[in-house]
């Protein structure tokens, strides 16, 4: 008789399965021990009675697999419903080895107990036969895997379908004034809408948008001395036929807005080794006097104007002067134009306010002194070039330009003053300042006054309603963000809140506070957006504040008190040493606050790194949002990326509504104990070359912790929570209910494999709303712009960008009478996001005449 070889994969297979089970067992039991899931200690030992019997070639491990695979079904579906990616982390090895289970290769290397293997019955070719029976209880828990595995590709647990009811009518005219076919402020207005009332692009047509042309700045990161977070975040101007926007080393741009073609370019000359924690020009502002409004609209409109980078320096112009903190002079060190009927103003990352003529991009020499720019350090403590300026575009009124500026997060408790100031718009003069640490001293400082050091600051767009006298400031933290045991009684009320200040004093109208107390670095991120609405049958002028931990709150912008009402919640207590909390923090009746995170939020790409996220969860100290820090280790969610960051939302006075886009991330915060005020304690010391200047980020010094922050994710480097991670939603602004939301982009740029998974992804930027019932998005991590019908949240077009599109898109007409969207796509450098340099125009294809 021909002895045939036998089959080693049976015996290979259980010493898999025999690993795995010891792997899971292990895990499993440090689960228990923390109080979490028995799961996986049991399917351990179901796995490994499997695995023994595949080592002895035994038929009946095919029946304890299919009852661990059975079992793990119905744990999955009770954890996790019809959701198919937590299914899939906690099926999908599973069912790729009960695949292999069933092949012939392996069921004939088996036999019945009692069997020998030499004994064992045999086809006709010499082969041991297979028993059906042996396999049978498998086949069928692999059918039922796969049946609810596909039942959950037609089911979406997150979704919210629903339709934004039409327009009752026209409010009016714009009371900014801006015609229908610009784009003047960051927002559009000073109102801060992100809304065009453009009507060209339709949702019955905007999937024929095309590139119209592409801008290539030739400015991306990577330079000596560049932060980390070196981003392009621009949104440009429209004005006249003219886009005017800058870059993340600060040049300022003029384009043709039709064309695309460079009409002027200016480089302001940045002061080098910068203390940056950020570099980036989220965009200008821009003034233009009533009584040369016509004149200078002509003027910005026409050609032939002069290049700036090719104008010369007045001859008796001191090239060597600088200002106190180092930076150069403008008028000395650029061209110059005696007055500007209109002018752009533009924040620099050295810390200057300059004022460029539109017309040509040559500085207004007779702003600031003659000097055509403000220095922002002066009267500051603590001067540190970089560690001040402001990364969002300035206010514009009509008579004044109002500054605000981020300082250094995290680093030291000497940092720059968080001060808000008013200049003259035409002179530069000082008319007020605002001191949060000092909030009753609003007269212009003495020239050798300082203001309060490291007082709470603002860096996020702010918004101005003219005819109500008032600028609306979302405010941050003092640093540092995680510890507050010596903050002041006014530095305790200006943070993280919304201010509005009178615009001819200065003085505070009134405060509303988002955060009592901040202990996780959730300052108002975003732009407040001012809109007319509609309550209980009164007209109500509000104003809509999206903030990181998810609240959307909706204020009478007249008082700041509720529209939409506001409750104050209990949340978790026990402070870090020398700290406390505060026992309750306010919650808007329009909330996007995600549900607590609970084991089985866990997810990964696999079971066995779900497992090891789970075992984190319960290390951390976690008990629901505003869960303090601690040097345990305390889970931050929403994390301190936001569900709401700098975007912001965009908001439709004719509808109502906001068109927002929210983000899940969590974050893990540690603080580390100081012994000393100078050791470095969560950097490893490692100074780039080129980057000596830049600071040690969440160091502290002065402070008696450190601050380790980290995302929440897994041994692969996926976040420990569940997809998906970032939506589109449409809320209703009166009533405050959740009109419909998706899940939004895909994961094909932040995978191993460029795979087009709609997972719903995180977004960092902001969209755009049109009177024409779409909305624009271009700031999701994978690259896409997108266009969105309003009324569904369906989405009706995309185009590939080439770069990360983490900036927000805006509209307006050009010349040739097309509605045009534009955005920039060069990348965020915290972010990963490929770095590029384009400025893309999307239009509806040209008609012929």
């Amino acid at each position: 008789m021909t002895h045939r070889r036998r089959s080693i994969a049976p015996p290979l297979t259980g010493a898999l399965l025999l690993v795995m089970a010891l792997l899971m067992g292990v895990g499993g039991a440090q689960l228990i021990a923390l109080g979490g899931s028995w799961y996986y200690a049991l399917a351990a030992l179901g796995l490994a009675a499997s695995g023994v019997g595949l080592v002895l070639r035994r038929r009946w491990a095919l029946w304890i697999y299919a009852a661990v695979l059975a079992a793990s079904l119905a744990w999955s579906l009770w954890e996790a419903g019809l959701d198919w990616w937590p299914l899939a982390a906690r099926l999908g090895v599973l069912f790729v080895i009960g695949i292999w289970l069933l092949t012939p290769w392996l069921r004939r290397g088996l036999h019945a107990a009692g069997e020998p293997a030499a004994g064992a019955r045999h086809d006709a070719a010499g082969h041991p036969a297979i028993s059906a029976r042996g396999s049978l209880a498998l086949t069928v828990a692999m059918a039922l895997v796969a049946i609810l595995s596909v039942a959950s590709w037609f089911s979406d647990p997150h979704a919210i379908k629903g339709t934004v009811p039409m327009a009752a009518g026209s409010t009016g005219v714009d009371p900014s004034g801006v015609p229908p076919g610009e784009w003047h402020a960051y927002g559009r207005t000073g109102y801060g809408q992100r809304y065009s009332p453009l009507t060209q692009i339709t949702p019955a047509n905007a999937g024929q948008l095309e590139v119209a042309w592409t801008y290539h700045t030739g400015d991306v990161r990577g330079l000596s001395g560049d932060p980390e977070e070196t981003t392009f975040e621009v949104t440009p101007l429209k004005i006249g036929n003219r886009l005017f926007l800058c870059t993340p080393h600060q040049s300022i741009i003029a384009l043709d807005a039709t064309t695309g073609e460079e009409v002027w370019r200016l480089d302001p000359k940045i002061q080098g080794e910068l203390a940056l924690q950020h570099l980036t020009c989220r965009g200008l502002s821009y003034h233009n006097d009533a009584s040369a409004s016509a004149a200078a609209s002509a003027s910005i409109a026409g050609e032939g104007t002069i290049n700036a980078t090719t104008a010369t320096v007045p001859a008796t112009t001191p090239a060597a002067q600088q200002t106190p903190s180092g930076a150069p002079i403008a008028a000395i060190d650029l061209p110059i134009t005696a007055e500007c009927p209109s002018r752009l103003f533009m924040p620099t990352a050295d810390g200057r306010l300059i004022a460029i003529n539109p017309d040509d991009g040559k500085v207004c020499a007779d702003f600031g002194g003659g000097d055509g720019q403000i220095d922002l350090w002066a009267n500051m403590p603590y001067v540190n070039p970089g560690s001040y300026y402001s990364t969002s575009p300035v206010v514009v009124t009509a008579s004044l330009v109002i500054v605000a500026g981020t300082v250094l997060d995290n680093v030291s408790t000497t940092e720059a003053s968080g001060v808000i100031r008013a200049f003259d718009v035409h002179t530069g003069a000082l008319v007020w300042n605002w001191d949060s640490a000092n909030p009753e001293q609003t007269a212009p400082i003495a020239a050798d006054g300082l203001y309060t050091p490291n007082s709470p600051n603002s860096w996020a767009p702010s918004s101005v309603d003219e005819a109500l006298g008032m600028v609306y400031v979302p405010m941050g933290n003092q640093p540092p963000d995680q510890w507050g045991g010596n903050r002041s009684a006014d530095v305790e009320r200006y943070s993280s809140a919304v201010v509005a200040l009178d615009l001819a004093t200065g003085r505070e109208r009134w405060v509303f506070q988002t955060v009592h107390h901040d202990l996780w670095d959730y300052d108002v991120p975003a732009q407040p957006s001012l809109i007319d609405l509609t309550v209980r049958g009164q007209r109500i002028p509000a104003l809509v504040q999206p903030t990181k931990q998810g609240e959307v709150f909706v204020l009478d912008r007249r008082t700041g008190e509720p529209i939409l009402p506001v409750t104050e919640t209990a949340v978790p207590q026990g402070a870090a040493a020398g700290d406390h909390t505060a026992p309750t923090q306010p919650v808007s009746a329009l909330s996007y606050d995600p549900p607590p995170l609970r084991g089985r939020d866990m997810w990964g790409a696999t079971l066995f790194d779900q497992l090891a996220c789970r075992i984190d969860l319960r290390k951390l100290r976690y008990e629901g949002r505003y869960t303090p820090p601690s040097t345990q280790g305390t889970l931050v969610y929403p994390g301190n990326f936001g569900v709401f960051n700098w975007g912001g939302v965009a908001v439709d006075p004719e509808r109502q509504i906001t068109f927002t886009t929210p983000t899940r991330l969590a974050f893990v915060s540690r603080l580390v104990p100081r012994e000393n005020a100078t050791e470095l304690y969560v950097n490893d010391g490692k100074v780039p070359p080129g980057s000596e200047a830049l600071p040690a980020l969440n160091e502290n010094f002065g402070a008696p912790f450190a601050i380790s922050l980290t995302p929440f994710v897994s041994r692969l480097g996926l976040p420990c929570q569940a997809p998906p991670w970032g939506f589109v939603a449409v809320s209703d602004l009166t009533t405050g209910k959740r009109i419909w939301q998706h899940r939004n982009g895909t994961v094909r740029d932040s995978s191993p494999l460029p795979l087009p998974f709609r997972m719903g992804v995180p977004n960092l930027g902001g969209p755009i709303m049109t009177a024409g019932g779409v909305a624009f998005l271009s700031s999701t991590l994978d690259y896409y712009m997108r266009a969105y019908d309003v009324s569904t949240g369906a989405q009706l077009w995309q185009s590939r960008l080439p770069a990360g599109g983490q900036a927000t898109p805006m509209s307006y007409l050009g010349e040739d009478g097309r509605q045009y969207v534009v955005v920039a796509a060069g990348g965020h450098g915290s972010l990963g996001t490929k770095t590029g340099d384009a400025v893309i125009a999307y239009a509806l294809p040209a008609t012929s005449e």
